[in-house]
């Protein structure tokens, strides 16, 4: 029986240590965390950190594995192809993985290869990022480099704040190193977010989507996605070629890419952050309904090195997904979704259970579950997206 090694057991990762067990494979599991569900579903648990890369490689060589995912992980991903270089095994480059998953050194590329990049600094210590707070062009948004979920990030229109943004990014950047960059005024409402699959070196999906993020307590932390996106076809295209672009440069060859860019009012592309995994808050679920296919299905393969034969097209023409979250801190009790909400909803997924406890959703990884919803227009899912609030309360003791 061929092995997965999979780098992350957390309720988002179940489904693909779940789908890995259906198409037959036998499934390995590696989480830092002693509570992690995924490693009561696979076939075998190693209480190991996903971003300790020799300590992963000591567990995949015992295991002799056949193939390894970071699914729906940034700090992962590198981990995953570093270990199958290292053995041989299907991957994408290492070292554009690295690339990706390390913000000050994908804005380089960015530079280097003719892209659209917003001007951008990296810092390796406070008090060099302070030195900078009255040179800088604002408004600017500060993040650690190597972060996911907006975890750690701020806009700023002015110099107020900044030493405590500082402090925050640095807070959340396991390399020790922040960036601090030039805030892109969009042409659209919205910002452009989703996944797109790659197969033999071009997109086969284009999972391309509207952020929404008007209910979350913190504006920057992802509280949804809308498809389609409200682009006209020229911008549409421009997104399009610039992502198949950077695939193309960076040899990438098969598997989920999380997307998140701009267009600003000159028409440029800015491609803010591209993750080389699947997107969190289960977009290839989402996506999965949308196309009629089965991503997670589609990824898993892809790390096995297996063809893939799917053959998307548009199942769902207007679909999206809400985080539900609270604004305060408490202890769960239940959710209530009103009957008008509940026709449009076709999947939910809960991640607490009565008495646990919950904090302010000001970062992505304090979500209380997702909910997938479907639509008959445009017109429909935009008014109820906006008004969810009225729909769906979350009730704490």
């Amino acid at each position: 029986m061929k092995k997965l090694l999979l780098l992350g057991g957390s309720a988002q990762q179940v489904v693909a240590i779940e789908t890995a067990k259906y198409l037959g494979y036998y499934t390995v599991v590696c989480d830092y965390l002693t509570d992690n569900p995924g490693q009561y579903v696979a076939d075998k648990f190693y209480l190991v950190s996903t971003t300790d890369k020799a300590a992963v490689l000591d567990v995949a060589q015992k295991e002799q594995i056949n193939g390894v995912i970071a699914y729906a992980s940034d700090p992962a991903a590198p981990t995953a192809a570093y270990v199958a270089e290292q053995m041989g095994l299907p991957t994408n480059p290492y070292k554009s993985v690295d690339i990706l998953c390390n913000k000050d050194k994908f804005r380089k590329f960015l530079l280097e290869n003719g892209f659209a990049c917003p001007t951008a600094k990296g810092f390796s210590n406070r008090e060099d990022a302070l030195a900078e707070k009255e040179s800088l062009d604002y408004p600017v948004i500060i993040k650690p480099v190597d972060s996911s979920g907006s975890k750690g990030v701020t806009i700023l229109h002015t110099s107020d704040g900044f030493e405590a943004a500082v402090d925050f990014a640095f807070s959340f950047s396991r390399a020790g190193r922040i960036i601090v960059e030039k805030y892109i005024v969009r042409k659209h409402e919205y910002l452009i977010g989703g996944d797109i699959f790659v197969n033999d070196g071009k997109v086969m999906i284009w999972g391309l989507m509207n952020c929404f993020r008007t209910h979350s307590p913190n504006p920057l932390v992802p509280g949804g996605k809308i498809f389609p996106a409200l682009l006209n076809e020229d911008d549409l295209d421009r997104a399009k070629a610039t992502l198949q672009e950077l695939v193309t440069k960076l040899q990438i060859k098969s598997g989920c890419m999380n997307v998140e860019l701009d267009i600003d009012k000159d028409n440029n592309v800015y491609l803010l952050d591209i993750g080389p995994r699947a997107g969190g808050n289960m977009i290839p679920i989402q996506l999965s309904a949308i196309f009629g296919v089965d991503i997670v299905e589609m990824s898993v393969l892809a790390a096995m090195g297996e063809p893939i034969s799917a053959e998307p097209k548009v199942v769902i023409p207007y679909c999206s997904h809400y985080v539900l979250h609270s604004d305060n801190d408490g202890v769960y009790e239940r959710i209530d979704f009103s009957d008008e909400i509940e026709k449009n909803i076709f999947r939910k997924e809960l991640y607490k259970k009565p008495g646990d406890a919950v904090e302010r959703f000001d970062n992505a990884a304090k979500a209380l579950g997702i909910i997938f919803l479907k639509f008959a227009s445009a017109e429909e899912m935009y008014d109820k997206m906006n008004r969810m609030k009225e729909f769906v309360r979350v009730v704490l003791k």
